[in-house]
């Protein structure tokens, strides 16, 4: 399909795409000792994009052949020319650049592949079965396997011509415990892009069991927080969920085109001295994140992106578009979902890097305050302020952890809140491979980074 594409392209007279995407996921989920679904879904096609006197056309097809093909792209070269005719916003030219010319297969996707479907059903029941005898509180257990195998070919009129074959396999505990009317749920998530080895070393996965049935049992019992501007520290889960929601979609070029609070703020200070945040397909911290890429799904090859650095905004995050409009250099941030999908701009892996302190000391040097783990829902907009949930905290009293905390919520606006940040650890983590993007279609991301201690605001209620 490769040489297909590339040869086909290579024919066009104007700027045209062509992406071959093969996506097959499958899942399995436990409860009760046996597996209550389990499903497998598989889409295959060519999506392609054509750019016509400064507009964009798109078409997809499902037909392999040659033929087919063509017919895709000239459907997409005559949606060109129809919207060139009103659209007044031009898309210029974009600038000639070294395209990925890679043929990438992840070492798990054969290990993974090599993995039978029994031997999957196996540790799915089995985990399940160990989360629930792990407390008589426990009355039901939930065990989620995922994978989604990807497949890849991208060729560009101008020269891009590379394919990668990717696997993203997840794993999720959940455990439902009771006691009188009190009901309380727990869970933990990781996810990868690797093969079974990968997934199961993840750090994440250590002792998900023991873990998972531990807060589902002390919650039971957990007070809540008072509510106010505090001192908290947030484990990785929640740094990468402050760094994806609130502060990386923010600087997604399209939306800082649109007005987002990112805007005409370049070089200037947005967050302490200590933080350093990046976006980044091949970043340098080991551990399979979810959101590995070493090409984007217009050829452009994956590359550290610095957004901020040493408390300054440095750069926004780009397709060829955007960067041709606003003067800037693509790092491989067009991804699609699938190949009826065109390219958007998306993260990829966002993170904050690590800092000195050891997490033990950040905690000693905390008179007072909060250790906030476990990142739950929340939502974020364009200004940067998030509200986010948290499934439970840890009291802090003169550099010591205390009892345990529930329901608790964390509010604020990304940038005030990073210029707080005066303590950051030297441990780091990927945290949030189990979890999607959505932006209009679906995207597997990865968040992550060190513990930090910041002010914020904590949402509690009163005792009693």
């Amino acid at each position: 399909m490769q040489e297909i594409l590339e040869e086909i392209a290579r024919r066009q007279p104007c700027y045209v795409e062509l992406r071959y995407h093969e996506h097959v996921t499958s899942s399995l989920m436990a409860q009760k000792g046996r597996i209550d679904q389990a499903g497998t879904s598989r889409h295959q096609g060519v999506g392609v994009r054509a750019l016509v006197n400064g507009s964009w056309g798109f078409s997809s097809t499902s037909n392999l052949e040659r033929g087919a093909i063509e017919s895709a792209i000239g459907r997409a070269v005559e949606a060109a020319r129809e919207l060139a005719r009103s659209q007044k916003k031009k898309i210029p030219e974009f600038s000639p650049m070294a395209l990925s010319r890679a043929d990438y297969e992840e070492p798990g996707y054969k290990e993974l592949r090599a993995i039978s479907i029994e031997d999957k059903i196996a540790r799915v029941v089995e985990t399940e079965q160990k989360l629930l005898k792990e407390s008589a509180l426990i009355h039901t257990a939930v065990v989620r396997y995922n994978e989604i195998f990807e497949h890849k070919a991208i060729a560009t009129s101008d020269g891009a011509a590379c394919s990668r074959r990717l696997v993203r396999p997840e794993f999720r505990t959940a455990a439902f415990t009771g006691s009188g009317s009190e009901q309380q749920v727990a869970g933990r998530g990781v996810g990868v892009t690797g093969g079974w080895q990968c997934l199961f070393h993840h750090p994440s996965a250590a002792n998900m069991v023991g873990e998972t049935a531990r807060e589902a049992v002390e919650l039971l019992k957990a007070g809540h927080p008072e509510g106010g501007v505090k001192t908290v520290i947030l484990e990785p889960a929640l740094v990468g969920l402050l760094c994806h929601e609130a502060v990386g979609h923010t600087v997604e070029a399209d939306f800082v085109q649109s007005g987002s609070v990112a805007k005409g703020r370049l070089g200037t200070r947005v967050a302490s001295d200590l933080v350093t945040l990046c976006d980044s397909g091949i970043p340098p911290y080991s551990g399979g994140p979810g959101g590995y890429l070493p090409f984007d799904d217009e050829g452009v090859p994956c590359r550290t992106t610095t957004i901020i650095e040493n408390g300054t905004l440095k750069s926004y995050l780009h397709n060829r578009e955007s960067a041709a409009i606003m003067g800037a250099e693509p790092r491989g941030n067009a991804r699609a979902w699938n190949y009826a999908d065109e390219p958007i701009i998306r993260m990829t892996n966002t993170y904050m890097l690590p800092g000195t302190m050891a997490l033990e000391d950040i905690i000693a040097s905390t008179a007072d305050g909060l250790l906030v783990t476990g990142a739950g829902g929340g939502q974020a907009d364009a200004s940067g302020e998030f509200m986010f949930s948290a499934s439970s905290a840890f009291e802090i009293k003169q550099g010591k952890l205390g009892r345990r905390l529930r329901e608790v919520t964390l509010s604020g606006v990304a940038f005030d809140v990073l210029q707080t940040v005066d303590a950051v650890s030297r441990e780091f983590r990927w945290d949030m491979g189990s979890g999607y993007c959505g932006k209009g279609q679906p995207a597997k991301v990865d968040a992550g980074g060190p513990y930090i201690r910041c002010r914020l605001m904590v949402g509690g209620r009163q005792e009693g």
